[in-house]
């Protein structure tokens, strides 16, 4: 397969050079590189091409990376059925950077964009519906960004006294609890309070 899918870089490579800035085999998968401009011709390539086919999108996501200058890895995972293939696309891309939507060549991008603009606040443009997906609609910030506070800020509940939902400062209050990482089949001695259902096992003992 390793074979295969060098050839299949070096075909890639050589067919549409401009829209393909590296490629190589990371642990068996092949994966290119491209940049803004030219994302939506690469994919529509790959889509479209005889010797891809790849005619699923199955991801989008980012990596963060907050030294580098283009701070975000965009993401892309295609599959080609027909091929029994699968490829990886990086785009390196700045923060505050509009990245191209690709919804006019797999529709299934709307959500996975929507996904990496509310974990990684990165912008897809002409996306027709980016709203938030998986956070509250008033939710500040990103929270897979490695800069975002490992607790957030606020949490969200609803209180059944007021009859609405608050939001409160994050407590993380955590009574002590003593272990003592036996298995159950050790039978600890828990005296001089044993714990419910102790009492079965001293009948029967």
């Amino acid at each position: 397969m390793s074979q295969t899918l060098q050839e299949l870089g070096e075909y890639i490579k050589a067919t549409v050079s401009d829209r393909v800035s590296a490629y190589h085999l990371v642990h068996g998968e092949l994966v290119l590189t491209t940049d803004l401009n030219h994302i939506v011709p690469l994919l529509t390539f790959l889509r479209d091409d005889e010797a891809c086919l790849f005619s699923q999108l199955t991801d989008i996501t980012a990596v963060d990376y907050p030294a580098r200058a283009e701070r975000f890895d965009v993401v892309y995972q295609l599959l080609s059925m027909k091929k029994n293939c699968r490829i990886r696309i990086k785009l390196p891309v700045a923060e505050n950077v509009g990245v191209p939507s690709v919804v006019e060549v797999y529709p299934a991008a709307g959500w996975y964009e929507r996904e990496a603009w509310d974990m990684y606040g990165v912008f897809f443009m002409y996306n027709p519906d980016l709203r938030r997906i998986l956070t509250d609609y008033g939710f500040e910030g990103h929270p897979l960004r490695k800069d975002f506070p490992l607790t957030g800020f606020v949490e969200m509940r609803y209180d059944d006294d007021a009859k609405r939902v608050v939001y409160e400062p994050v407590k993380l209050n955590q009574a002590y609890r003593s272990f003592d990482y036996l298995s159950p089949w050790e039978g600890p001695n828990y005296a001089p309070a044993p714990l419910p259902g102790d009492e079965k096992v001293a009948k029967n003992g």
